[in-house]
């Protein structure tokens, strides 16, 4: 009994079509931009003790209120919040929930990051735009 030989050109092509691979990546991803920002944070927040009465701090600070600084925070905001609700899905997952219906849960998670996402974009660019808070 003679077996086909196994095609091997296209093994593994399928997995970037599925849900959960591209969960996967951007979860490696955002966890990646995560460790880099707490560098930088570190690095930014220390600068006030080697400054002469925190002056430098201070003005580090209102650089960060230009507008192009502001999209990054909310690039952030991303980045945390992505990373945070499919964590919340990876331990429920591990728990043994929604395990069946992992595609529906990740969407899920995905529809608060929207939701939050918006409010949070809807507070920075009025920001931007008036120099006010929403508050």
């Amino acid at each position: 009994m003679s077996k086909k030989p196994r095609e091997t050109a296209n093994i593994g092509a399928g997995l970037w079509k599925a849900t959960g691979m591209w969960a996967w990546l951007l979860f490696r991803i955002s966890g990646l931009i995560l460790v880099f920002y707490l560098g930088a944070h570190i690095l930014v927040i220390s600068t006030a003790q080697w400054s002469e009465a925190g002056k430098t701090f201070n003005d580090l600070m209102k650089a960060f209120e230009h507008p192009v600084l502001v999209l990054l925070d909310l690039a952030l905001v991303v980045a945390v919040l992505y990373h945070a609700l499919n964590g919340v899905r990876v331990i429920l997952m591990d728990l043994g929930i929604g395990v069946r219906s992992h595609k529906l849960v990740y969407w899920i998670c995905m529809a608060v990051v929207v939701i939050v996402f918006a409010v949070f974009a809807y507070v920075a660019f009025t920001y931007i735009i008036t120099g006010k808070g929403v508050m």
